[in-house]
């Protein structure tokens, strides 16, 4: 048979659509042509291919080979297709059975030896195609990723030899275990209670669990912005399983997801001098950025003002829709971006803006350039914005007089659960027309809101956003009624001081 057919998956953003391998082999002077729009890596494969048939002891046919990845319009990326590039060779030669292809789906970078190497994007590629009847043949390491799809039949391989010996009924595959993984516990998390003193900053970070609000950290150096921020993953309610399979295909996509951290919550912190494409993702063939891995879980933007203002304005969408959708003039990708944002920024390019000592030497001016960086459409979406000042010497020698994250974590489990029962999702992310079906306040509550917006100038998102604010404290008091003292509470989070 001079034709064989190999079952294989491209990416195109978080989707997998189906790639057929056809190999066709016929007369004339021996060469290899690869067609269907391979890049540079796909090209790549003819060498690679040849060595490892070579050297695992099979016989590259000295013909004229034709390799065809269908369909023709998705453009193909990665090493991925090296595995069924050689079955359909090896096929069509007669070196194995063509029949024992079907009903499988193959996947796999070779090595020059013909050992197996592991690939982006396992886990996305099982989850877009269900359940199939033979399985998927992947690498070892993609294959324990893979295994996370409860539905999927996973077989492990480490070499060409061992999926060939599989084929030909000489050998059989190991099915991979773990599909049983359920999401991990986030005991792993630095602890809350190592934070000392900033009470009014550890009750924002509850309440921004609680709700799955954003947060701006305001302060001088070193008063414990950075050390809140990465307590926050260790404050979030346990993952569903089903979420825990989303942040998990992101990551496998960039080749980031660890097994064992299966059902963690991500926690990103990219450099202040990172691109709009590092950000929200890019790229000639689009690859997830910073917002999509971290997907469920908290992007950490320390020294915020100093990010490009246009890195910074493309966060704006994402923040309100959950999701980036990137264009490119050949391309389109869409990735989920469900990101819990806290932000850290020093109040002057100094860091030292209103300390009483006076060690503060900015201009009116500069503190106004510098925080002139971050607009007001960006922060009107930032539903907590607090002071971390200073601590004093006394605060610092005492000891640790915080709770753990393990009791504060139990409040925030309680106050989600009741917002999943009431509205089925974080209060953060409420419509206008839910805040005024959950989020109503009490007469008191709602004249002082009407006073604090007409003083505080507030928009109508920074409105709705006091009033999801105040739901979440309200959930963690236990109180279903929503009090004068909750709207209170929330509009303190609101504003940054101006002085």
């Amino acid at each position: 048979m001079s034709l064989a057919i190999v079952n294989s998956r491209g990416l195109d953003g978080l989707g997998a659509p189906p790639v057929a391998v056809e190999v066709h082999l016929a007369g004339g002077l021996p060469s290899v042509t690869l067609v269907g729009l391979p890049d540079t890596e796909v090209r790549e494969a003819r060498d690679r291919v040849r060595a490892a048939l070579q050297n695992s002891g099979f016989e590259f046919p000295a013909r004229r080979i034709t390799v065809n990845l269908a369909p023709a319009d998705l453009p193909k990326e990665s090493g991925r297709f090296d595995l069924p590039i050689a079955l359909g060779i090896l096929a069509a030669s007669g070196q194995i059975p063509a029949t024992a292809l079907g009903g499988y789906e193959f996947a796999g970078e070779l090595s020059l030896s013909g050992q197996l190497r592991p690939i982006r994007g396992a886990l996305a590629m099982v989850l877009a195609a269900g359940r199939r009847d033979g399985g998927f043949v992947l690498p070892r390491e993609s294959a324990r990723e893979a295994a996370l799809a409860h539905d999927a039949r996973i077989l492990a391989a480490d070499s060409l030899l061992e999926v060939c010996a599989h084929l030909t009924g000489q050998g059989a595959l190991e099915a991979c275990p773990g599909a049983d993984g359920e999401p991990g516990p986030a005991a792993a998390a630095p602890d809350l209670a190592e934070v000392r003193g900033q009470a009014h900053a550890k009750r924002a970070l509850e309440i921004a669990a609680a709700g799955n609000h954003s947060l701006l950290l305001a302060g001088p150096p070193g008063t414990g912005k950075s050390m809140l921020a990465s307590r926050l993953p260790g404050l979030l309610p346990p993952m569903t399983r089903e979420a825990a399979l989303e942040s998990a295909a992101v990551l496998s996509l960039s080749g980031q997801f660890e097994p064992e951290r299966f059902g963690r919550h991500p926690y990103r912190s990219p450099h202040h001098t990172a691109s709009a494409a590092a950000l929200v993702g890019g790229g000639s063939v689009p690859r997830p950025g910073e917002i999509s891995l971290a997907h469920r879980g908290v992007l950490f933007l320390d020294e915020f003002p100093e990010f490009d203002r246009r890195v910074l304005e493309a966060l704006r969408e994402p923040m309100e829709s959950g999701r980036i959708h990137i264009s490119r003039a050949a391309r389109q990708a869409e990735f989920p971006a469900d990101f819990q944002l806290v932000a850290a920024m020093n109040p002057c390019p100094c860091g030292h803006h209103g300390d009483p000592r006076g060690r503060c030497r900015c201009s009116p001016d500069q503190v106004a350039r510098y925080r002139g960086r971050l607009s007001g459409p960006l922060l009107d979406r930032i539903d907590l914005q607090i002071e971390v000042p200073a601590l004093a010497p006394e605060a610092l020698q005492g000891a640790p007089d915080g709770e753990p994250s393990a009791a504060v974590r139990a409040r925030v489990v309680a106050a989600r659960e009741r917002q999943l029962r009431r509205q089925g999702k974080p209060n953060a992310r409420l419509e206008p027309r839910e805040i005024d079906v959950h989020c109503r306040p009490d007469d008191g509550g709602a004249a002082l809101l009407r006073n604090a917006a007409a003083r505080l100038d507030l928009s109508a998102r920074a409105y709705h956003r006091v009033l999801r604010v105040a739901r979440s404290i309200a959930d963690l008091a236990g109180s279903e009624a929503l009090l004068s003292a909750h709207i209170a509470e929330a509009i303190q989070y609101r504003r940054l001081t101006k002085d």
